[in-house]
C-alpha cells in the first residue's frame, strides 16, 4: 500500500459547512499592524513545487482553507484565522466559545464574522480544552471588558501548567518557537508551507482569564447556558492539563487536541515535557467507549471535524493505535539495548498506520517521537560512559576541526557529503565548522544550503521551519520575532507564580555574595510571603510563622506588586526598613535574550 492522493475524504470534510470568510484574510490590530495574513500562499493553488514534500503540501493546502464553518447545528468553527479553532456553541441566550486562539485580534475577528451570520449574541461561556497558548491567548477578544459573569472552564491544573509552559520558560520556547513555525520566514515555496497542525500562528496581543470552574474527574457535567456538558479528563496526553469533553444534545464530541489529522507531538520541538504515549492512546480509547459510540461528529481544536460513527470510530482507532504503537516497540528496541537515535533510524509504523493520511507525520514525526519515548524512561544518556561528560558544542567543534584536518578540509568534506545525498552527515560536519570559526562565510554557506536541502525534502513541517529558518540565520542574521508567550499573561498570575518569574532570573553566582529578606502583606489576600535570598537563591516562604530579621517590609495588594514589578517603584506602598533591598533584588536579575543564537555559538 502507499499513500492514496486519489482520496479527497479530507477536503470534502474540510470543506463542509463552510458558510463565510474574510476576503483577504489577513487581520491587523488597532494601529494596523498586521498579525496574521495568509495572502502568501497562493502556491498552495498550483502544482506542488520542487522544493516542497508533495504530503506536506497537501496539509497545507487542507490547513489554509478558512472561515466560518457550520459543524452540526448549533455549533460552529473558525478555522484558519490562526494555527488553532475557535468553536462557538449556541445556548440558551448567547454563545460558548472553545479555545479562543493565540490572539485577541483573530479571536475577536472570528467571532465578529460568526455574529454577522447567526447575531449579535453575548459570550455566555468559555471553556480552555487545555493549557496552551494557542487555545487561551486570545481570550480578551472575545471578552474585551473582562469577564464579569462570564463562567470560564478549563481543566484541573490549567494555571500552573500554563505558566509552567508559556512564562517559566516561555523565552526559550519562544526562541525555539521562530525555528519551528518559522516566525521569521515568509510563506511560499522556498518558505514556509504550513506547520502541519494549522497554517501559520498569529502574533497579536496574548491574554489570559483565569478559569472560574475547575473540571476536576471524568464523568462530570456542566451546563452552561442551558447547554449540557459531560467532561473526560486527560491529563498527560498533548498536554499535561488537558479534556475532551462531550455535547449530548447536539451528539458532538469535542476531541481537544488528542486526535488531530495528523501524528502529534510527544515532545514538541519547541520544548516542553515529555508526554506519555501510553496513557494518551488509553484516553482515546476510554473517549471511544465513553462519547463516540453516540457521536454522529466529532471535532478537534486544530484541523476539520469527522462525521459519521463509523469514521469516527475509524479516525480514533488510528489514532489511538498510533500512540500505542509508538509506546511499546520503542520500548521493545530499548530492551534489547538500543539507544533513541538508533531506535528512530530502525523503526517502521505497521502498514495502515504508515498509509494513513490521519497518521502521517506533518508535525510530530515518528524520529523525534520516538527519541522522546526514549527520553521519557531513560533521560538524556545513552548508558555510553563517553556520552557522561562530553564537551560543549564549540569546545568539541575545535577539536574536531583540528583532528579532521582544519576547517577547509571539514568545509570541504562537508561538500562532498551533500553532493554525495548525505545530508544529514553533512550538517553534522559543517555544524562542527560553523561552530569552530563563526565568522567563516564558507562554513556558513555551505551549511547554509544544506539546511535548504533538508528543509525542501521534509514532509514534516516543523522540520522544514527548523531547517529553513537555520538557513535563513546563517545567511542573514537573527531576525527579531514578536511572539510574546508570556507578557501578557502577567496579570492573571498568582503571587507565589510572580515570584517564581522573578526567582528564575535570579544570577545565582553574583546573587550567592548577598543576602536578605523580604516580607509582602497582601491586604486584598490576606497574606503574608516571606522572600529570602540565601546561597543564590530566592526563597518564598508563605506566612511564615518562623521569627527572623526582616530588611524590608511592604504591605500593598497584588496589583501594586503587578506595578513595582513594571518599574512603578513604592510610590502610594506603606513599607518599612531599606527600600535599597529591592534595587539589590533587582540588580541580581538576568534579562533573557529572546533572540539568541541557535545555529551559530
Amino acid at each position: 500500500m502507499a499513500l492514496d492522493y486519489d482520496d479527497r475524504t479530507d477536503f470534502e470534510n474540510a470543506d463542509r459547512g463552510f458558510i463565510k470568510t474574510l476576503t483577504p484574510m489577513r487581520i491587523s490590530k488597532a494601529d494596523g499592524t498586521v498579525v496574521f495574513d495568509t495572502s502568501g500562499y497562493g502556491f498552495l493553488d498550483g502544482p506542488c513545487p520542487e522544493t516542497v514534500d508533495p504530503s506536506l503540501f497537501r496539509q497545507a493546502q487542507l490547513c489554509v482553507k478558512n472561515g466560518l464553518f457550520e459543524v452540526v447545528e448549533g455549533i460552529y468553527q473558525i478555522r484558519g484565522f490562526d494555527i488553532s479553532n475557535m468553536t462557538l456553541v449556541e445556548g440558551d441566550t448567547g454563545v460558548i466559545v472553545i479555545d479562543p486562539l493565540i490572539s485577541a485580534e483573530c479571536a475577536a475577528a472570528g467571532l465578529a464574522l460568526y455574529r454577522q451570520e447567526r447575531g449579535d449574541r453575548p459570550v455566555t461561556g468559555v471553556i480552555y480544552t487545555h493549557s496552551h497558548a494557542d487555545h487561551f491567548g486570545g481570550v480578551d477578544g472575545v471578552l474585551p471588558d473582562g469577564r464579569g459573569e462570564v463562567p470560564v472552564l478549563a481543566p484541573a491544573g490549567f494555571m500552573a501548567e500554563a505558566v509552567s509552559e508559556n512564562v517559566y520558560a516561555g523565552v526559550a520556547m519562544t526562541r525555539r518557537g521562530t525555528y519551528m513555525y518559522g516566525l521569521g520566514m515568509t510563506s511560499g515555496p522556498e518558505g514556509q508551507c504550513g506547520t502541519g497542525l494549522g497554517i501559520q500562528t498569529s502574533h497579536g496581543t496574548v491574554g489570559l482569564i483565569p478559569p472560574t470552574v475547575d473540571i476536576t474527574h471524568t464523568g462530570q457535567q456542566e451546563t452552561v447556558d442551558g447547554v449540557p456538558i459531560v467532561f473526560q479528563m486527560t491529563p498527560g496526553t498533548e498536554a499535561p492539563a488537558e479534556m475532551n469533553f462531550y455535547f449530548p444534545r447536539h451528539r458532538a464530541l469535542c476531541l481537544a487536541e488528542n486526535a488531530t489529522h495528523n501524528l502529534h507531538n510527544l515532545l514538541t520541538l519547541r520544548g516542553a515535557q515529555v508526554r506519555d504515549p501510553r496513557i494518551w492512546s488509553r484516553y482515546i480509547d476510554e473517549a471511544m467507549e465513553m462519547f463516540a459510540v453516540d457521536a454522529d461528529v466529532a471535532f478537534a481544536s486544530h484541523h476539520w471535524p469527522t462525521w459519521g460513527a463509523d469514521n469516527i470510530m475509524g479516525f480514533l482507532s488510528l489514532q489511538r493505535d498510533l500512540y500505542m504503537y509508538l509506546h511499546d516497540q520503542t520500548l521493545r528496541m530499548m530492551n534489547v539495548g538500543l539507544n533513541g537515535p538508533e531506535i528512530a533510524e530502525e523503526f517502521e509504523l505497521s502498514p495502515a498506520l504508515a498509509d494513513a493520511w490521519s497518521a502521517r507525520g506533518y508535525y510530530g514525526s515518528v524520529s523525534h517521537n520516538v527519541k522522546a519515548v526514549y527520553q521519557r524512561y531513560l533521560g538524556w544518556f545513552d548508558g555510553n560512559p563517553t556520552s557522561l561528560w562530553e564537551h560543549p558544542r564549540t569546545a568539541k567543534a575545535v577539536r574536531y576541526v583540528e583532528t579532521i584536518g582544519g576547517i577547509d578540509a571539514v568545509i570541504e568534506k562537508g561538500r562532498a557529503y551533500a553532493d554525495a545525498g548525505d545530508l544529514r552527515f553533512a550538517a553534522e560536519l559543517l555544524t562542527h565548522a560553523v561552530f569552530a570559526e563563526p565568522n567563516n562565510k564558507a562554513a556558513k554557506d555551505a551549511l547554509a544550503q544544506t539546511y535548504q536541502q533538508l528543509g525542501f525534502g521534509a514532509e514534516n513541517a516543523t522540520w522544514r521551519c527548523f531547517y529553513l529558518t537555520g538557513h535563513n540565520e546563517l545567511r542573514d542574521g537573527v531576525q527579531r520575532t514578536e511572539l510574546d508567550l508570556g507578557g501578557g499573561m502577567a496579570a492573571a498570575l498568582s503571587v507565589e507564580q510572580l515570584f517564581d518569574s522573578i526567582a528564575i532570573r535570579v544570577n545565582g553566582p553574583r546573587a550567592a555574595k548577598d543576602s536578605f529578606r523580604i516580607e509582602w502583606h497582601f491586604t486584598d489576600q490576606d497574606s503574608v510571603v516571606r522572600l529570602t535570598l540565601s546561597n543564590g537563591v530566592l526563597i518564598q516562604t508563605p506566612d511564615p510563622r518562623s521569627k527572623a530579621d526582616i530588611d524590608l517590609t511592604l504591605t500593598l495588594t497584588k496589583a501594586q506588586l503587578l506595578g513595582i514589578l513594571a518599574g512603578k517603584g513604592l510610590d502610594g506602598i506603606d513599607h518599612s526598613g531599606d527600600p535599597g533591598v529591592l534595587q539589590r533584588l533587582f540588580g541580581l536579575l538576568d534579562t533573557p535574550d529572546p533572540n539568541f543564537a541557535v545555529v551559530t555559538p
